[in-house]
């Protein structure tokens, strides 16, 4: 069970003026080049790789998976991020040196992101690590002065990267939210009291949101809303006890491609073509992840779209035989998207199955009114996740 996290005890309003920042500025000044670590208590410690009193890249502390995969939705949405797709990069680097940043400037060199979304990236990643940096009470540092990335896709200055998050952490301790971190997970601790509290349409969205599988930064990313506005919206609920913030776990490291005997690389998901190939469109990667390793598992092949928008070029190319639909996405849902699917003549047989967090009866028959073939509830189980991948594989429908 997630356990919440102690709050944490910065009082002070002035970013600039708070411990880790001040020593960070005296950095810049003496120009220094290294890896800086800052190591919390009994947490994991957050690394900064600094050239000549610039930032280059930081990351660790808290879900520093969760951090880039979320950064890289935001700036980079055309790179696919599912394992098998990453598994086939990460063989080109040197996976052990900070693999995240050196992932992207192999898709700089390969022209397939721009250096200008990178260093967007990489400046919006620096900025929740100092965000976080600041908000640690007790922190003890150490410079590694022989450890740095010797490529440098750009500089940040130490000064503007306090300015760019200046404003967040402003904003963050004038909505008096200073004791609460953007990290953690809102999920509905009781219902009923909720019901009692919100309007039904306010009831519906949290019921729907607040499924305990994305931190606040998440769910802003999600919706498309600030952190601040979003986390102020949630505060009256969680002052009554009806919504609390908890802890979740970072989301898997992706690994690389294995080399065989032969010197062949091989991935976790299976590559004979003769083999059913199942797609999951589900803009949580933590879903994906766990559906790839139970279908990959079962030796099948495995395809995950996060962004819904791609959703349906990436399955006419893809010609999956049964396709998994999460209900509740940014921009577009579940619905929408079976109702598209169902149009095209190279789908209409195909089954689809809707995801959802909410096993409503209403939901089962609109799901049925746009012709999704069945329904799996969140949080996935393994065998009732097999049994839907066995039941529609097994009746033989296949439409290619």
């Amino acid at each position: 069970m997630a356990a919440k996290q102690t709050p944490p005890l910065v009082s002070t309003s002035e970013f600039a003026t708070l411990k880790q920042i001040r020593f960070l500025r005296s950095l810049q000044r003496l120009r220094l080049s290294g890896q800086l670590l800052f190591a919390p208590p009994h947490k994991q410690p957050w690394s900064l790789h600094l050239h000549l009193g610039s930032i280059i890249y930081a990351t660790g502390g808290t879900h520093p998976v969760r951090r880039w995969y979320r950064n890289l939705a935001a700036y980079c949405p055309k790179i696919p991020t599912y394992s098998a797709a990453l598994q086939r990069d990460l063989v080109n680097i040197d996976f052990k040196n900070c693999w995240e940043y050196q992932l992207l400037e192999l898709w700089v060199r390969q022209q397939r992101i721009t250096r200008e979304q990178a260093a967007k990236m990489i400046r919006a990643v620096i900025g929740e690590v100092l965000f976080d940096l600041a908000q640690a009470t007790t922190v003890t540092n150490q410079i590694q002065r022989e450890q740095s990335l010797s490529t440098k896709l750009v500089l940040i200055e130490i000064e503007g990267a306090i300015a760019d998050v200046q404003p967040l952490w402003q904003a963050w301790q004038d909505a008096h939210l200073s004791e609460y971190s953007p990290n953690l997970s809102p999920v509905i601790k009781h219902p009923d009291e909720l019901r009692r509290r919100a309007s039904p349409e306010v009831y519906h969205a949290l019921n729907t949101l607040l499924d305990g599988q994305y931190t606040l930064r998440d769910l802003a990313l999600r919706q498309q809303w600030n952190v601040v506005e979003l986390t102020r919206s949630l505060l009256p609920y969680l002052r009554l006890g009806s919504v609390e913030l908890t802890t979740i776990p970072d989301l898997p490291v992706p690994s690389p491609m294995r080399v065989s005997g032969s010197g062949t690389l091989s991935t976790t998901t299976t590559t004979d073509s003769n083999k059913p190939l199942v797609a999951c469109v589900d803009d949580s990667l933590w879903v994906i992840r766990t559906m790839e390793k139970v279908i990959a598992a079962a030796g099948y092949r495995f395809i995950g779209v996060d962004n819904a928008l791609r959703a349906i070029p990436m399955l006419l190319g893809k010609k999956p035989d049964l396709i998994f639909l999460d209900l509740v996405m940014p921009n577009v849902n579940g619905y929408e998207i079976c109702t598209q699917l169902r149009k095209l003549s190279c789908f209409r047989t195909t089954p689809i199955v809707i995801l959802t967090g909410k096993d409503g009866t209403s939901d089962r028959i609109q799901a049925k009114l746009v012709g999704a073939s069945d329904f799996l509830s969140k949080p996935l189980d393994a065998r009732k996740l097999l049994s839907v991948l066995h039941k529609h594989l097994k009746q033989g429908v296949i439409s290619h």
